[in-house]
């Protein structure tokens, strides 16, 4: 199934599908707007000045799923956490071959190749971990999507309090760099027409979160700051499937946030008790273009929401719409504002990471709010403008 990745229909070049592979190479295309320079990706909204760093992986239990080459299963995995410090040199976006080869996957033409290595960031690379016993998130990108595409919100729930370990799915996207200059292409993107595919990536990726949490505390000089006993994942597309997998899979994960993902992963008919959240585009509403979420919603047990934001496309749950000035793209009248989809993606994503593993009562997430009449609460009042 095709899912645009973009804010609008104008965007919809910015990405293929959740679960689809990249049509092949065309001509550049001119942008429809001159392109406004370098993207820069709002401030946190927390407390904390942000620090971030990159750990290198290797699981050797395992060949990689896609790489028949590769005995090993490689990941990267970049971490943001709160810091004392709060001047130094801002961590790179992507690089500019990472920039090249997503712009080229994306099919965008008419701005350098290196565009998306230009975007500014906000957290302080390699800056020494602050705070004690911190709750940790895992977040998963979608397909195709490098693990850079969720650096807004990373940066805030960073900024807010957390450990946020961002998985970078090695061969799922379009490029992944690692220390010694390697760089590994999308060659899950030539097998996503394949029957069950969705159910392999989703399994795949709860088996990279399970082997993520056994690594960090031997790998990351920092990892006695995290608590253990509080661990979220949040996903976006198929990420958000990778969320259910991984908390079906993995008892340390206590909640989970599926951003506008269809889900894949059967939870059992006796239900599924741990705290979890749909927060989607209107192709999530009930009965809407996807029912996987209908499915499910039954067997969730426990504490649960099915949000819908009104006006938010696949990628508003993303940096996307943030790089569409910096691409030459506009977006449609009547889709979500680039900033006001950040503020409700940030602002709903912290309540419920803030009631669950912090322990604090969030109001915002019992009712709709006059301050957010964009989210709708499902079902209740899906569908009502």
């Amino acid at each position: 199934m095709r899912q645009l990745l973009a804010v609008a229909a104008g965007l919809a070049v910015l990405a293929a599908s959740a679960c689809s592979a990249p049509a092949p190479p065309r001509a550049a295309a001119k942008p429809s707007v001159t392109s406004t320079g370098p993207a820069t990706l709002p401030a946190p909204t927390g407390a904390h000045p942000v620090g971030t760093t990159a750990l290198y992986l290797k699981d050797t239990s395992r060949p990689d799923p896609w790489n028949l080459d590769a005995d090993a299963r490689e990941l990267k995995v970049t971490l943001w956490y709160p810091t004392k410090r709060r001047d130094g040199q801002r961590a790179p976006y992507m690089t500019p071959k990472e920039s090249e080869l997503m712009l080229k996957g994306l099919r965008i033409g008419g701005v350098p190749d290196d565009t998306l290595s230009k975007t500014r960031t906000n957290a302080i690379k390699d800056a020494d971990p602050a705070g004690e016993k911190l709750p940790l998130v895992v977040l998963s990108p979608g397909f195709t999507k490098p693990m850079s595409t969720l650096t807004s919100l990373a940066e805030d729930l960073a900024s807010r309090g957390y450990v946020v370990a961002g998985i970078d799915h090695t061969y799922e996207s379009y490029a992944t760099t690692f220390p010694d200059g390697r760089v590994a292409e999308c060659l899950a993107c030539d097998s996503d027409t394949d029957s069950g595919f969705g159910t392999g990536v989703a399994q795949i990726r709860a088996a990279d979160v399970s082997f993520v949490l056994d690594q960090l505390p031997a790998k990351w000089d920092g990892s006695d700051r995290i608590d253990r006993s509080r661990i979220a994942m949040v996903g976006q597309s198929i990420g958000g499937a990778g969320a259910v997998a991984a908390m079906l899979k993995d008892s340390r994960v206590r909640a989970g946030i599926d951003m506008d993902g269809s889900t894949y992963a059967r939870i059992p008919k006796s239900g599924f008790t741990r705290p979890f959240m749909f927060m989607g585009s209107p192709q999530h509403i009930p009965g809407g273009r996807d029912n996987s979420w209908d499915r499910d919603w039954k067997l969730l047990a426990g504490w649960k929401r099915w949000i819908v934001l009104s006006g938010a496309e696949h990628q508003s749950f993303t940096d996307g719409p943030l790089m569409a000035g910096a691409l030459g793209i506009k977006p449609p009248y009547g889709v979500l504002p680039a900033a006001r989809s950040v503020e409700l993606t940030r602002t709903y994503v912290a309540a419920f990471l803030d009631q669950h593993l912090k322990g604090q009562r969030q109001p915002l997430l019992d009712k709709p709010s006059s301050r957010y009449p964009e989210v709708k609460f499902c079902p209740a009042t899906c569908g009502q403008s």
